[in-house]
């Protein structure tokens, strides 16, 4: 992307998406780490967007008292550190903007980038003081304008517990900044310049308790955080050709930590997740877009299982179609050669769907009951089912056409009665008999060689016996005899036909077992990636919760670090209950999967038994 792009417009107030930029991330199939920047409008927000971008220009910086981003705007850019992985930053409409005078549109607008982002960036002039943090009053409103479940037991569990698992990191830049770094003359880094600032006072009183509130949320739903504080980057007559300077003319002590603020995020910003810990490329992250700001534009709070669902059905579908598609290319060659043998074909069907299986699984979430691979193997069965109809078909038209090729000679010798004499029966056998080694010496005949030859012979038996009895060199019992025979060699053909037939249905049987061999390999391999996913997503939760239940112990704040307590057991509780669920789920999943290819299995070998039996019959007839 050359240049930024509106992602969410904002007009009069309403937010809605732009089709070209929605179109853009669609396209993107890497996986994205998204940043986003918060604050107050006229902070400098854009020039750290542009910085990050590793471009001069790009997002507008203004040089006016008037905010110049409206919305949200977009820009996608090659990760400079994570190869095969977008960088898509987020540059938001400023905060406080008294054109606007709608504390309600700020708020949708910093809850669309926490839903989006992987790492907030909010920005600010002067220094973390109490006005500071109080102006970043719309973490005080999250649980309001965000729900994580749409269906909680105690909606009280969603402040903090739940937040936590999903919010983005959270990095707080003061610009301009000119204090001394020093508390009690002992220097300090801008992290502890941070907490001391997120410090909580004892106390109950009602004073107190406003003090303590927004440092409490910003405490609760941003457990990772950093902070970064900017000189003044140039003089303040310079200010306003801020856009226009080269980096040279800017002051050394602000490029050094503007180059330390991107290798940070570079280095440290995850990939973006959703709930479950699975990782979003630039199309999923689209769909969210989607879901978060139509939802917002009915009036509704947006939810992230919900949103997360919806795209997992979108992305689902769509990689059950790519599935599909994998599959019918992959039997695209062998489909050219028809008609094969069995095996070629099986060989060529068990890898194709392997692959599309693999296709499945890499884009595929969420599909926790298996809808969608049911639907996936149940395609690429009627799909195969197709192009083994299609083989046969191939085969019986290239054996007919073969065997007419063979026999219009003896054909027309018919016609002209040349075995309509004494002495022709020997003559027609030796040309059938030559036409069936000549028909058995053809290579490439496909599956219904055995069969066609058993119509053909059958067609031919009437002809035959005329020409047997019309024969007046041999005698009865010679007839009787050749009669015998002739029967005996039309039984034989049929055996060899049920043999054939019977080979056929053992090859589909053993692809059955081995697609689900191969179903239930790939299935469980998911499983356990996901599993994976989730425990890292709890472990860093559980990691943060008890650091801050360490802080709060370490201040003094016992009260406070006895619940954080009780929320962290209630935590690894509800994630042992979630594990307990997700594992009865997947093994139903997989014992359905198996009932499944047991039933297709049992339907054939009831055909195949039928056609042993019938087998057996003309066994003790010959």
């Amino acid at each position: 992307m050359d240049s930024p792009m509106c992602l969410i417009k904002n007009t009069d107030g309403e937010l809605c998406v732009e089709p070209e930029a929605i179109n853009y991330l669609m396209g993107l199939k890497q996986q994205v780490v998204v940043v986003a920047v918060v604050g107050l409008y006229r902070t400098g927000k854009s020039y750290l967007m542009n910085k990050l971008a590793q471009k001069r220009t790009g997002f507008a910086l203004g040089a006016t008292i008037q905010s110049k981003t409206k919305g949200i705007w977009m820009w996608c850019v090659p990760h400079p550190e994570k190869t095969d992985h977008t960088l898509v930053l987020l540059d938001t409409e400023g905060l406080g903007d008294v054109e606007k005078g709608d504390s309600k549109n700020d708020a949708w607008i910093f809850s669309l980038a926490i839903l989006l982002s992987t790492t907030l960036v909010y920005n600010s002039l002067g220094t973390i003081n109490n006005d500071a943090v109080e102006k970043l009053q719309y973490v005080n409103e999250l649980t309001e304008r965000i729900k994580v479940r749409s269906h909680t037991d105690n909606e009280e569990e969603e402040e903090g517990t739940q937040f936590v698992q999903f919010f983005p990191d959270f990095v707080w830049t003061v610009r301009d900044f000119t204090l001394q770094l020093e508390i009690e003359g002992r220097e300090i880094t801008p992290d502890q310049y941070l907490e001391n600032s997120l410090q909580l006072k004892k106390g109950t009183s009602k004073k107190i308790n406003d003090y303590n509130l927004p440092r409490e949320c910003i405490r609760n739903f941003f457990p990772a955080r950093k902070c970064f504080v900017f000189p003044s980057p140039t003089t303040p007559d310079n200010m306003q050709r801020l856009e226009s300077m080269d980096e040279a003319e800017l002051s050394e002590s602000f490029r050094g930590v503007a180059d330390t603020f991107c290798r940070f995020i570079f280095e440290e910003s995850r990939v973006k997740t959703v709930i479950g810990g699975h990782t979003l490329t630039g199309e999923m992250l689209g769909h969210l877009v989607n879901a978060y700001v139509e939802t917002i534009a009915k009036g509704n709070v947006p939810c992230l299982e919900n949103a997360v669902l919806a795209m997992a059905k979108i992305e689902n579908q769509a990689a059950m179609d790519e599935g599909l598609a994998v599959y019918q290319k992959g039997m695209e060659d062998v489909k050219d050669l028809f008609p094969v043998d069995i095996n070629q074909l099986s060989e060529k069907h068990l890898s194709s769907e392997t692959q599309a299986t693999q296709a499945f699984m890499k884009r595929s979430f969420k599909d926790e009951n298996g809808e969608f691979l049911k639907a996936l193997a149940e395609a690429i069965s009627n799909h195969s089912a197709d192009l083994f109809k299609q083989n046969k078909n191939a085969s019986e038209k290239k054996c007919k056409a073969l065997l007419e090729k063979l026999s219009a000679p003896m054909d027309q010798e018919m016609k002209e009665g040349r075995y309509a004499t004494p002495g022709g029966y020997e003559l027609y056998c030796n040309h059938h008999d030559n036409i069936v080694a000549q028909y058995r010496a053809e290579p490439n005949k496909g599956v219904r060689a055995e069969e066609v030859l058993e119509q053909f012979l059958k067609e031919k038996s009437s002809e035959s016996n005329s020409i047997l009895q019309a024969d007046n060199k041999l005698s009865e019992n010679e007839k009787t005899i050749q009669a015998e025979k002739k029967k005996t060699a039309e039984l034989e053909q049929e055996k060899a036909a049920f043999k054939q037939q019977k080979a056929e249905m053992e090859c589909t049987i053993e692809n059955i077992g081995k697609g689900q061999e191969k179903y239930l390999k790939e299935m469980r391999e998911k499983m356990e990636e996901e599993r994976k996913q989730q425990q890292q997503e709890f472990n860093r939760t559980l990691e943060r919760r008890m650091q801050e239940q360490k802080d709060l112990m370490e201040k003094g704040h016992k009260e406070k670090a006895d619940l954080m307590r009780q929320e962290i057991e209630e935590i690894k509780k509800k994630n042992q209950l979630e594990k307990d669920h997700s594992t009865q789920n997947q093994m139903a999943l997989l014992e359905s999967l198996k009932q499944q290819a047991e039933k297709q299995k049992k339907q054939i070998k009831a055909l195949m038994q039928e056609r042993s039996q019938a087998d057996e019959r003309l066994c003790i007839v010959l």
